[in-house]
């Protein structure tokens, strides 16, 4: 095994495990109840950007499948977060709206407290 093997073995590896890392991120996101207003989508659009033309780059300059597959899983993974976040604000938006749910406005005009 050559030095460039490892370090190869190492990558993949690693952006495995990344892949992987995403899944408590989005189940946080899922489960959330107030907008998922600590999610950043310039931040995460930021990362789409960066694996999307990373991985496009891996497929068409370099000619590396797995490169580009790893970094264009990541890109998923990213949009998957964006768009989980856009629904659970859109959401909670419709469940102020209406008056109902985590962050409704009572007819006194104060938000209700948290149980938590």
């Amino acid at each position: 095994m050559t030095v460039a093997d490892l370090i190869y073995g190492l990558f993949t590896l690693f952006n495995g495990v990344r892949v992987v890392s995403y899944l408590p991120q989005i189940i946080k996101i899922a489960r959330d109840r107030n907008g998922a207003t600590v999610i950043s989508y310039a931040t995460w659009g930021s990362w789409t950007a960066a694996n999307g033309s990373a991985g496009l780059y891996a497929a068409v300059n370099l000619r590396d499948p797995m490169l580009a597959t790893l970094n264009l899983l990541n890109a998923a993974c990213c949009l998957v977060v964006i768009g989980l976040t856009a629904w659970q604000r859109y959401r909670f938006q419709q469940a102020r709206a209406r008056g109902s749910g985590p962050g409704a406005v009572s007819e006194a005009g104060s938000e209700p407290s948290s149980a938590f």
